[in-house]
């Protein structure tokens, strides 16, 4: 598995192994599976959209004088299957629901309602048109059929600013004046839009296009309501882009054309924060590659900026978002001849390349959607092969906003045996003792401090070093999750010639002191990165003899003198 990355002008290259804290889920069915669109749902977990394959066996002692019977037995038996997959912060699938519909249906797309349920959409291979909605536990509110009487395929829902949907795709010809939702097409393929309330009653179905082959890809609502729409359109040599502007009732306001001779095309349109629209492209150059193309355009149809990314394989980012910050996260996939890794680009807000990851195996990978998360990770969704295989598995993965793979959260228990892992040596070893509660005690007599001093020996600086070298990046791995690293300071209850006053403040500041040579020690022996890190997590505390080690009721003194670690989690939902 390779990983590329680009940070301004440098370029570093490094092998990238799955661990298995990573966030990179596989759901294995049997037979090829794809996941194709994702969304965060409001309790913030992750639900994805795509189609498993479905082949039962049929009764051949059964005999068919009917051909029509036959192919109706079979096309029941075989189909694919609407696939709707949820998982949580720690990676398990809570949500794993397939739909049987007639004639092959796939579920292409995903979109939120505002009851945390589910619009789906997708069509079947006889070319139906279908829409469910869904409750937040993935049962079905309502299923719509729509579309003509000929071939329809569906490229995408979006969700309206009036909780209805629109739905975008392509629809063949129709020469048949009593169709009820179109009297004719425009071409040989045409541009169609259905918009539908937030009930699931149908508003209105319309045709776009010139008399060639035009292709509906994707859509985005403008803040005023109105509705942009990119499309492609095939005529002799030329692959010409579509842009069009309608209104709420689909009446076209402007279309605009961009000609290209070259191979182009569409994946995707988001609208920006300034209010102005992204499109990502992918374009074939002179060698036969595919290039990245993104362009900006305002809500008059101007080009802002029109960019192409060249990078060294065929590459294509299939879905874009956008960051609060105006930066952007991209994925599709890279192809070098025989091999298709999963592909992910950060950019900032020129469009400049910031990073650049490759994922996956010596098979195919790639990514098909991606989503923005609350926590300024992205949730992406995709296909990934494994090398001695042939089908495909359905994959999601959590991205971190530098291109890397998010880890998977944890809960407390998970936690305390990774530790145990982690330091099994120490443990064995009768150095350290580790709790439930997540704390750290050091139990080696050479760790512990003499009576009234602070100041780490040389055997404790030794340890230190190596148990932060194991700590550290451990804890960094799960940031997201790391609230506190406490490091606290003890002393035993004496304090020769004292008054119980002068005892407890003495006996504090002297706690006080242990943890601040401790954690200054950790700290300063960190890189810059770490160290930034580290000032948002790292707390020092001194608890006098408060907490002091007894045995029987009575206090053991040596081993009361001593520092300890706590690492406190922040709440999972």
């Amino acid at each position: 598995m390779k990983l590329f990355l680009f940070l301004t002008s440098l370029l570093l290259l490094n092998t990238l192994y799955a661990k298995d804290s990573d966030y990179s889920i596989i759901i294995q069915k049997k037979f090829d599976n794809k996941l194709l669109d994702i969304a965060q749902d409001y309790d913030r977990d992750i639900s994805a959209v795509g189609f498993t394959n479905n082949y039962k066996t049929i009764n051949e002692a059964k005999s068919y004088n009917d051909p029509f019977e036959y192919l109706k037995s079979v096309n029941s038996a075989h189909g694919t299957h609407m696939q709707l997959i949820k998982v949580n912060d720690i990676g398990e699938i809570i949500i794993d629901k397939s739909s049987s519909l007639s004639q092959f249906s796939k579920a292409i797309a995903i979109a939120k309602t505002p009851t945390n349920g589910y619009y789906i959409g997708g069509h079947s291979m006889d070319g139906e048109l279908i829409i469910l909605k869904l409750d937040a536990n993935a049962n079905l509110i309502f299923k719509k059929k729509f579309g003509t009487k000929n071939i329809d395929k569906l490229n995408n829902i979006i969700r309206l600013k009036d909780g209805g949907v629109l739905a975008i795709g392509t629809s063949t010809t129709s020469r048949d004046f009593s169709d009820p939702l179109f009297k004719t097409g425009l071409g040989l393929n045409d541009i169609f839009l259905t918009r539908f309330s937030v009930d699931g009653r149908e508003l209105w179905s319309k045709k776009y296009g010139t008399h060639h082959d035009d292709t509906g890809i994707d859509a985005i609502e403008a803040y005023d309501g109105s509705i942009v729409v990119i499309g492609k359109t095939f005529y002799d040599n030329n692959r010409d882009i579509s842009m069009m502007r309608i209104g709420e009732n689909g009446n076209k306001i402007w279309i605009k054309y961009i000609s290209n001779k070259t191979l182009t095309t569409p994946h995707r349109i988001i609208r920006l924060r300034d209010n102005n629209f992204l499109m990502s492209l992918s374009q074939t150059d002179t060698m036969g590659k595919e290039q990245i193309r993104l362009i900006k355009f305002d809500l008059q149809k101007n080009i802002l900026v029109d960019k192409k990314i060249h990078t060294t394989y065929s590459s294509a980012l299939k879905d874009i978002k956008e960051y609060a910050n105006g930066g952007l996260v991209g994925v599709g996939y890279v192809r070098d001849g025989y091999n298709t890794d999963a592909l992910v680009m950060i950019l900032n807000s020129k469009l400049s390349l910031l990073y650049q990851a490759h994922f996956g195996g010596e098979n195919y990978d790639a990514l098909n959607a991606v989503t923005i998360l609350h926590n300024s990770q992205a949730a992406a969704a995709g296909i990934y092969t494994f090398d001695d295989s042939q089908e495909a598995n359905m994959w999601i993965i959590k991205l971190n906003s530098d291109a890397t793979i998010a880890q998977k959260s944890a809960h407390a228990d998970d936690f305390y045996e990774m530790l145990c892992i982690l330091y099994k040596d120490e443990i064995k070893a009768n150095q350290i003792k580790i709790k439930k509660d997540l704390s750290i005690e050091f139990t080696d007599k050479k760790l512990y401090f003499n009576v009234g001093k602070y100041k780490l020996t040389k055997n404790q600086k030794i340890f230190l070093e190596k148990f932060s070298k194991k700590l550290l990046p451990f804890l960094h791995r799960y940031k997201n999750q790391i609230k506190t690293l406490e490091v606290s300071g003890h002393t035993s209850s004496e304090w020769a010639n004292s008054s119980f006053d002068d005892r407890y403040l003495k006996n504090a500041k002297l706690s006080l002191n242990r943890s601040y040579s401790t954690l200054s020690y950790i700290f300063n022996t960190q890189d810059k990165q770490t160290k930034h890190w580290l000032i948002k997590v790292l707390k020092g505390s001194g608890y006098s003899y408060s907490k002091n080690i007894s045995f029987n009721k009575i206090e053991d003194k040596e081993l009361s003198r001593r520092v300890s670690f706590k690492i406190l989690l922040n709440e999972i939902k």
